[in-house]
This record gives structure tokens, C-alpha cells and sequence, in this order.
């Protein structure tokens, strides 16, 4: 069946104790929050519940925490929040997953400046040269206006050195002031397809909800709801952790239902989207994060 469309939080927020609520198209674009997402959170705090963003972002929590609140966006209206370049972080340093292990130190950065911070602390040369690296990270795009297109030389090269990757940022694409923006899961799907190896760490991967449940101090998968707006990272990572899903229907794939954050999809466009995207169904879906 088609997942039902609520019009706010408030109808469902009695049947769970904690939320891991997605950030960009669903609190903010990046630049502005959303009408009454904040609001919405404030709500979730006197009813007494526990949040805790989960955000594709190639950069530590600390930063991404930074960028909430000069958006105006409270930090105690959350209780943690968690980046998959964070979890990226965590695994170069300690080197625990034996292929983390075997990557060497010498590393190819793909990405902008903004996300050199991901760096901090790790034993790492950062090289200029495909001949001098043992391994990419890749974090985006080196400019926010660029497509795959404009990376495929240099990744087809990477792919012939047989150089692995390490994605720190698995979405394909966001929204940035109402403009569609890829990210860098989209360079390492393509290089998986040209027969690359890659390793992510974040939405979808369940071990990144693990460290959510932590932090909210639940085990009751029964009673934490997911909240994102991406098929291929939040509603698959949801399922893959066993959690429920909220789909925001106002983000990434705004356009595909003919829509627009705020304004609820026809129903049958709802479902032709869920088709298309692999039957990744949600439990229900919300035009924006309101209560």
C-alpha cells in the first residue's frame, strides 16, 4: 500500500520515544532552515522526546553543529548529531577494519577546501598527484557547479592504478537553495561501475544507526523513527537498521513527484516515485518537517 501522507508530526509522534532526523531537505538547504522546522523541534522537545541528527556530511559533527547554529537552529533543540565523516574519521584513525588497514598514507583528496577539516588528527599525506597516492577520499566535488562528467578522467585513471576509495559523503545529490547539487556518492557509484573499489561510512550503512540508538539511549528499535528525504540513503538505511521511516517528500525528490517542500505529493505520484526507486517504502511520508 501507498504510505500514508500525514500533514505533521503530531500525528504520529506518540508512538516513538526517539527521532534521527536527517538534515539537509528535511531542517534546512543548507543556507536557510525550513518554515517551521525548527518549531517542529522545539515540539519534539516538550513533548519529551530525543533527537539526534544523522547527516551525510563529510566533515566532524563539531563543524556540522557549528553550521546549525548559525542557521539558527538551537543546539538544544537536539540531543546529539552524528556525520558520516565522522564515522570516516573514526575508522582512519583507529584502523580497526582491516581494509581501513591496508590503505596506506598517502591520499588523493576529491573535494573542496571547506572539507579539509575531515583531516584533523589523521596521519595522512595529502598529495597532488594520482602517480603519488595510495588510496582516494573522497568528500564532493571540487566545485559545487560540477558534474560526474567533469571528474571521469581523473577517476577512470584512479580505476587504472587500481587505486581504492573511501566515500565520506554516500548521498548522490542535495539540495542547496533549491537548486539539485551532487555530492560524492555519486562519483563513487561511478566508480564502482567501472569496476572500482569503495568503502562508505554513513546513510545507508546500519552501523551508523547503531551509533544513533547510543546516542539517544534507546533500544527499542520499535520506538525510534527515522526522517530523512533520500530513497537510497534514509528510507533504505531505516530498513536496513530495522527502524521505521518518515519520508520527506519536499527534498531530493521533490521534482520526480512534482512537488515542492511544504506541499503534499499526489498520492499516485508517491507511489510511482517508491517504484522507481527500488520499492524503498517508507512507513509515511510528510511534505516538510512540521508538527
Amino acid at each position: 500500500m501507498t504510505p500514508p501522507i500525514i500533514a505533521g508530526l503530531r500525528d504520529i509522534a506518540d508512538r516513538y520515544d526517539g527521532f534521527i532526523i536527517d538534515l539537509w531537505g528535511v531542517i534546512h538547504d543548507g543556507f536557510t532552515p525550513y518554515p517551521g522546522a525548527t518549531e517542529a523541534l522545539a515540539e519534539l522537545v516538550k513533548h519529551g522526546k530525543r533527537a539526534v541528527m544523522l547527516s551525510n556530511a563529510p566533515r566532524p559533527s563539531s563543524s556540522v553543529i557549528e553550521l546549525m547554529s548559525g542557521l539558527g537552529i538551537a543546539r538544544d533543540l537536539y540531543l546529539d548529531l552524528v556525520t558520516s565523516g565522522e564515522a570516516v574519521h573514526d575508522e582512519m584513525l583507529s584502523r580497526r577494519d582491516p581494509w581501513f588497514a591496508a590503505l596506506g598514507h598517502r591520499c588523493l583528496h576529491i573535494g573542496t577546501e571547506r572539507d579539509l577539516n575531515l583531516f584533523d588528527g589523521l596521519a595522512l599525506d595529502l598529495v597532488g598527484r594520482l602517480d603519488e597516492a595510495q588510496f582516494l577520499m573522497v568528500t564532493g566535488l571540487f566545485n559545487d557547479d560540477d558534474q560526474v562528467e567533469d571528474c571521469r578522467p581523473l577517476l577512470d585513471a584512479a580505476r587504472a592504478r587500481n587505486l581504492p576509495m573511501v566515500c565520506a559523503n554516500p548521498d548522490l545529490v542535495v539540495i542547496a537553495s533549491g537548486r539539485p547539487q551532487v555530492c560524492a556518492g555519486a562519483l563513487a557509484q561511478y566508480y564502482e561501475r567501472i569496476g572500482g573499489d569503495v568503502r562508505y561510512r554513513g546513510k545507508p550503512d546500519p552501523a551508523i544507526y547503531d551509533v544513533c540508538l547510543a546516542r539517544l539511549g534507546l533500544s527499542d528499535r520499535k520506538r525510534v523513527l527515522a526522517v530523512g528525504d533520500g530513497f537510497h540513503t534514509d528510507v533504505a538505511g531505516a530498513a536496513a537498521a530495522r527502524i521505521d521511516c518518515l519520508f520527506c517528500t519536499g527534498g531530493i525528490h521533490a521534482e520526480e513527484m512534482g512537488t515542492q517542500y511544504g506541499k503534499p505529493p499526489d498520492p499516485d505520484q508517491l507511489e510511482k516515485a517508491i517504484v522507481r526507486n527500488g520499492n524503498l517504502r517508507p512507513t509515511a511520508a510528510i511534505a516538510g518537517f512540521v508538527w
